[in-house]
């Protein structure tokens, strides 16, 4: 267990890098190939933390002083991803999370029941919290673990199912996203795509940053649109009219930085996604397998960069409209393309589709994380993170699954279980469906026996 501690200790942009090192060695990649890869994942990652870094420390401020000078009356602070992970990690969960994870993607790919093989270790914090939350709520260690093990094989399926997406519109062949906010959300796009599809007018409206670009030429081009959405968020936060320039720029810069610095994680990562895929399919003839990645891998994509800077206000103003709602989007408004990336793959890149379905995604968000909200604080106070106050997070805080399983084993909010639980469940048997008939991205045969 100390060892475990102690890698975790070293962060993602360490251990994740050591896992494709060992990794490498174990498909006999040499010693040399396999330490380049790990480097090259790890440049990456700390590449697309100085981008993550850029946003926090420029759009953080100027979203958290746009919800000031609009009073907005949002009393509890979003602490994100960096402020719910650690709480994870340091529950009674947490001790034994990632090897129940590990156990459960085995058991499942022994059985066929998954084609992913996760490497994320990371991000079994998704799994971590649920289990966690549902300690706190029930009392129960077992209970708990229970959690992590469903959270844990919805996520893998998850995987599979929108792997065509992430081959087809993201060009990651052999990849998936087994992840906790990356792709929870993406059944909530598959049914509200299916909804448009059936519109007539609407189902024909169609833009993305590169029709933009090739309508408006230069004034089109993603630098370009990422300099509009900072001087946008600019005027509306108040910024003298310098201060509104360099957030400009700055978002410029996310705009053209992000695809670049993931192209290095790619790098490290292809020559080992192409060994494991050529020994699994010599060991087992007929399957595809995909790596499980984290989904910072789908921010290289410009569609996912503009989206996630345009959902910056408009989650500010979806805060506004949920009932009731008293958390103020902060922690992870640099991170939002997380929660609608997969659903930009969804849309095959239409922004259109993806504001409709990403505004429906952060209010149900937005809504679960007011719901979870005492036993969130309940985990930051075991956890050490607060000493009084009340703590909340949209990364797993308002996650559906985490919700729906806590709820189910200590009911407290039976209406918004029947509301949120229904519409999940049911767009989840509907995404199963669609995937199982090839319509998730139809050029794809995706029917198989991995059920």
């Amino acid at each position: 267990m100390f060892i475990i501690e102690y890698i975790l200790d070293l962060g993602p942009i360490v251990m994740l890098p050591l896992i494709i090192f060992i990794l490498g060695l174990v498909l006999r990649q040499g010693i040399g190939k396999s330490l380049r890869s790990g480097i090259m994942v790890g440049v990456g990652f700390v590449g697309v933390n100085l981008v993550i870094g850029l946003l926090t420390d420029n759009l953080g401020p100027a979203a958290q002083q746009m919800a000031e000078r609009f009073n907005l009356g949002l009393s509890v602070v979003d602490v994100g991803w960096p402020g719910a992970a650690p709480m994870a990690w340091a529950s009674v969960i947490g001790t034994v999370a990632i090897p129940i994870a590990i156990g459960v993607n085995i058991l499942m790919l022994v059985f066929k029941m998954t084609r992913v093989v996760n490497v994320d270790i990371w991000n079994i914090w998704h799994m971590t919290f649920t289990g966690a939350m549902i300690h706190i709520a029930t009392g129960s260690f077992w209970l708990g673990i229970l959690g992590v093990v469903v959270h844990s094989a919805f996520v893998y399926k998850l995987g599979d199912w929108f792997a065509p997406v992430t081959k087809n519109h993201f060009g990651l062949e052999g990849i998936a996203i087994p992840h906790g906010s990356g792709t929870w959300s993406a059944p909530f796009a598959v049914v509200i795509d299916a909804i448009i599809d059936r519109i007539p007018k609407m189902k024909k409206i169609n833009f993305n940053s590169s029709k933009i670009e090739e309508k408006f030429g230069v004034v089109g081009e993603p630098v370009v649109i990422g300099a509009f959405l900072g001087l946008v968020i600019g005027f509306l936060a108040g910024y003298q009219v310098p201060d509104v320039l360099q957030l400009a720029v700055q978002m410029a810069a996310v705009m053209v930085l992000m695809p670049t610095v993931v192209k290095f994680i790619m790098e490290g990562l292809m020559p080992i996604a192409d060994a494991a895929r050529e020994i699994l399919d010599k060991r087992f003839q007929g399957q595809d397998y995909y790596i499980g990645l984290d989904p910072a891998l789908l921010l290289g994509n410009s569609q996912v960069v503009a989206a996630s800077l345009l959902f910056v206000p408009l989650t500010l103003l979806i805060a506004i409209l949920v009932p009731g709602n008293v958390i103020l989007p902060f922690g992870d408004l640099a991170t939002i393309g997380f929660f609608i990336s997969m659903a930009v793959g969804v849309h095959k890149g239409n922004l259109f589709r993806t504001v409709i379905s990403g505004m429906f995604i952060m209010f149900i968000t937005i809504w679960i994380a007011n719901l979870t909200l005492g036993l969130h604080t309940k985990l930051a106070e075991q956890a050490g993170s607060v000493d009084g106050g009340q703590v909340a997070s949209l990364d797993q805080g308002g996650s559906p699954i985490t919700f729906i399983l806590a709820e189910l084993l200590n009911p407290q909010n039976m209406i918004p279980l029947l509301i949120i639980g229904g519409l999940y469940i049911l767009s989840t048997i509907f995404t199963y469906r669609q995937f199982k008939k090839g319509k998730i991205y139809p050029d794809i045969m995706t029917g198989d026996d991995s059920e």
